[in-house]
């Protein structure tokens, strides 16, 4: 790769921005100052930005906990996005968010520039479960328990998956849903062939990794490998 698409990509950066970063001296390769924005780089040098080495990323995964109002897109004429709320910390990157939440929902997106990590997370032969907290208008019943998990049928005869729900509350009012599949405004639908509706609906987990409850509403933050691994075991 060459240094100057390097530095774009790592430090964050126009090719523009990195090649005054070149011009000024500023780029250190294997220790040594280096100028040339052509320099083909090899798997063992190592590259620094004013003594700071910089890592290559390949792709980029970020949890985001999303507030409501914002939508889950990368760009809306009217609205702001997820993508939106990352501001410029990464304008080399695609980014765009890998499954949907309603505009009026909120909790765990995952943002990435990693296509094929996304199709594989959301693909239905996969399973990765998604856990929600949902309230409810109408508490629990034993026919919602009974009907999840057997497979809901959706008034326009959509047969769903088998999903879990369990009841969170004494009232029975707030919920705990896991789906398997993703399907347009599924849980709202779902609830809805029961008479039940939906006042509220968060994300707690996809996967195995849950939102970090350190993360404010609007606020994002990188995954580690480790997490990352997480999400589709």
């Amino acid at each position: 790769m060459r240094l100057d698409k390097y530095l774009a990509e790592t430090a964050q950066c126009t090719r523009s921005e990195a090649k005054a970063l070149l011009s000024k001296g500023r780029v250190q390769v294997n220790g040594a100052v280096c100028k040339k924005g052509d320099t083909q780089l090899r798997e063992t040098d190592t590259v620094a930005v004013d003594g700071r080495a910089l890592s290559y990323q390949q792709f980029v995964y970020l949890m985001l906990n999303k507030p409501e109002g914002v939508v889950s897109a990368s760009t809306d004429k009217r609205d702001t996005t997820v993508v939106d709320l990352v501001g410029d910390a990464y304008p080399r990157r695609q980014l765009f968010p890998a499954g949907r939440l309603d505009k009026t929902s909120t909790g765990f997106v995952l943002l990435t520039d990693d296509g094929t990590f996304a199709h594989d997370i959301l693909a239905p032969k996969r399973h990765v479960s998604k856990t929600y907290t949902v309230v409810l208008d109408t508490p629990l019943t034993g026919q919602m328990r009974t009907g999840f998990a057997a497979g809901v049928t959706l008034a326009d005869g959509t047969a769903l998956s088998p999903a879990e729900v369990t009841a969170l509350s004494a009232d029975g009012c707030t919920v705990r849903v896991v789906l398997k599949q993703g399907v347009y405004h599924q849980i709202k639908r779902m609830f809805g062939v029961y008479g039940a509706g939906v006042n509220g609906l968060h994300r707690d987990a996809i996967g195995g990794l849950a939102l970090d409850p350190a993360l404010a509403p609007g606020q994002w933050r990188e995954l580690s490998a480790e997490e990352v691994s997480k999400i589709s075991s």
